[in-house]
């Protein structure tokens, strides 16, 4: 499969099998994190891997749909500004751009490998923060279940190229 083949198979999924992911799929999507670009390779950035069974009615704090706790696992992205690499000139950090590069490494691995997973950023950050017990330097980003897909992907369109892209 080629990267764009992954990048059309992928759809966020809303239905998970009630079964476990290995944990040599488990660290193929972590290793995709650990290799993901950051802004001058700072990797200010920690991944959480949260057992769904142990802290389901923590996890329906954070996020409450059926779908979301039915995964084996959830997998949060949080960030640590003051590590990440800021633009000299403007002083914009680019903390949460790092984040979210890491999170599509992880949900392309994922379908790669015939795992699942839903990018979430409408999240309720305070229990997430205590689920998590992070320090105030961290700061969280995004979320997605991991898991074997039991549901098809819903009817989306997109945008022509045409119409996002301008050549100048």
């Amino acid at each position: 499969m080629t990267v764009l083949d992954i990048i059309e198979k992928r759809y966020s999924v809303r239905g998970y099998e009630d079964r476990s992911v290995e944990d040599e799929k488990l660290q193929q999507v972590l290793k995709a994190a650990q290799l993901a670009p950051t802004g001058v390779n700072s990797q200010a950035f920690k991944i959480y891997v949260i057992d769904t069974k142990k802290h389901e009615q923590k996890l329906r704090e954070v996020y409450d749909n059926d779908w979301f706790v039915e995964a084996p696992i959830v997998l949060a992205v949080v960030s640590k500004a003051n590590d990440a690499w800021t633009r000299p000139w403007d002083l914009e950090n680019l903390n949460e751009i790092d984040a979210t590069i890491v999170m599509d490494h992880m949900i392309l691995t994922a379908t790669e490998l015939g795992l699942g997973t839903c990018y979430i950023g409408a999240f309720h950050e305070r229990p997430l923060i205590e689920l998590l017990d992070l320090s105030e330097e961290y700061h969280p980003v995004l979320l997605t279940p991991l898991g074997y897909p039991d549901a098809k992907p819903r009817e989306t369109t997109r945008k022509s190229i045409e119409e996002l892209v301008e050549y100048i």
